[in-house]
């Protein structure tokens, strides 16, 4: 009897077990570029906490490699099925099971999608406030996977700093509960943020226990143009003394691809500063005070709503605007805040030495940027280059003091470069983790763990 059969037999008739190489294949991969996957043998559209246990405990028995899934919105090729895998999808348990409003917590299951749960916070005037840029259709188990941050952060944190507990489910079909609704608690071992961002090498989050927080006053948005991109990551610097609610930095590169698509006015700056704060108008006069000592060239903030959209349309159409140049390649490394100009210097010298066109942007509050490399994908030594100016930034990044990945997370197309910054000792520290808790090593196996 084949595998297939055997799970059907164990998950009952009416489990949403797929095995059509035609549907398959689609769950096959996430969004990274480059990274290499494999059909599955079968795709489980899992619906209960309870089949995922039931469907491990036999992958177990068996040395079944399983993969998890949220929405497939990763950029590390963390969700990638590989030969003869399982993938587990958790895209149907999408309920919000409770909004607590007194004590300021959410209890979802993991194919939540994240804007879906700021959405029902709103209604009671709460907000979820990790925001990253995928927040419209990831899953808060998938953020919670990789540790998403987004351009908030800067002020509010990342996933794992707004998380309380966790339901699991261990490689042997173990249902277990980690942490607890209270805001504070020491009894046991931080093993919650543990599997934060472990990308699914140890266990499948099935639930989460998440912070809600009284929703902020729509925010204040300030735009910046100046000369260069050293004045304006030196004057990004210099506005983390107000305390931004978002903090973005554009090179000119991301500019110009922006400006021929849709003219914004940004044609003579060679970067651009958007800061969002939650202040009253008298803070935001004194950040383009501080803004102008570093020779900006233009300058302007409205604290109405209504404008924020337009002022932020630079930084929402950047990626885009890339994309229409070809196929991209994103990166997510993140270094100290005070060598953001560096970075941008060093991708620069890459981009040259490799003939191909390199923007730089992200998150200046935190140093988490975004370099992407713009190639045509049906031109083999193009993509080559590509890789290897991928790998060449990574490791800028990590001269600098700086890590291969900010949010994105490891997945399979960084595992190479974990060494760089990780010592052998901590490597065999994470491997006995993984050997305790997935003994058979059949949870996403070549991800996260060099």
């Amino acid at each position: 009897m084949s595998h297939i059969s055997h799970l059907r037999d164990l998950l009952g008739s009416d489990a949403l077990l797929i095995s059509d190489p035609n549907i398959t294949v689609s769950y096959s991969r996430d969004h990274a570029v480059f990274a290499q996957s494999a059909s599955p043998f079968a795709v489980l559209l899992a619906r209960s906490t309870q089949e995922i246990s039931t469907a491990l405990r036999y992958a177990s028995e068996h040395g079944i490699p399983v993969v998890a899934r949220g929405a497939g919105s990763g950029l590390s090729g963390g969700a990638n099925a590989t030969a003869n895998s399982l993938v587990i999808s958790l895209e149907k348990m999408n309920q919000i099971i409770t909004i607590d409003a007194q004590n300021l917590w959410a209890r979802v299951q993991a194919g939540v999608i994240n804007l879906d749960l700021d959405t029902a916070a709103k209604e009671l005037g709460l907000a979820y406030l990790p925001d990253p840029a995928s927040r419209s259709w990831s899953t808060i188990g998938g953020n919670v996977a990789t540790n998403a941050g987004g351009m908030c952060c800067v002020k509010y944190g990342v996933t794992s700093q707004h998380i309380r507990a966790l339901q699991v489910v261990l490689a042997s079909g173990e249902i277990i509960e980690l942490g607890s609704a209270t805001k504070k608690g020491v009894t046991t071992l931080d093993l919650v943020h543990l599997f934060v961002g472990s990308e699914g090498t140890l266990g499948i989050v099935t639930e989460i226990t998440a912070n809600l927080q009284v929703r902020p006053s729509p925010p204040a948005t300030l735009v910046a143009t100046f000369p260069t991109i050293d004045l304006a990551s030196s004057a990004a610097h210099s506005l983390l003394q107000y305390g931004p609610s978002m903090l973005e930095i554009l090179d000119q590169t991301t500019l110009q691809a922006v400006e021929a698509w849709h003219p914004l006015g940004f044609e003579i700056a060679g970067a651009v500063v958007l800061m969002q704060l939650d202040e009253r108008k008298e803070r935001c006069e004194e950040a383009l005070l501080t803004c102008a000592r570093f020779e900006m060239i233009d300058g302007v903030f409205s604290d109405d709503p209504k404008d924020a959209q337009d002022l932020l349309r630079v930084r929402q159409l950047a990626y885009l605007a890339l994309e229409r140049m070809g196929s991209v390649l994103l990166d997510d490394v993140c270094v100290p805040v005070g060598q953001i100009c560096a970075l941008v210097q060093g991708v620069e010298n890459i981009a040259a030495r490799n003939n191909l066109v390199i923007a730089v942007f992200g998150h200046a509050g935190d140093g988490n940027m975004h370099p992407t490399i713009v190639h045509d994908h049906g031109d083999q030594e193009g993509a080559r280059r590509a890789i290897v100016a991928f790998g060449e930034i990574i490791e800028l990044a990590q001269s600098l003091g700086g890590t291969a990945s900010g949010e994105h997370g490891i997945g399979s197309i960084k595992t190479n470069f974990v060494h760089n910054e990780v010592s052998k000792e901590v490597i065999e520290i994470q491997h006995g983790i993984k050997k305790l808790l997935d003994p058979r090593s059949i949870l996403n196996p070549g991800k996260k763990l060099p």
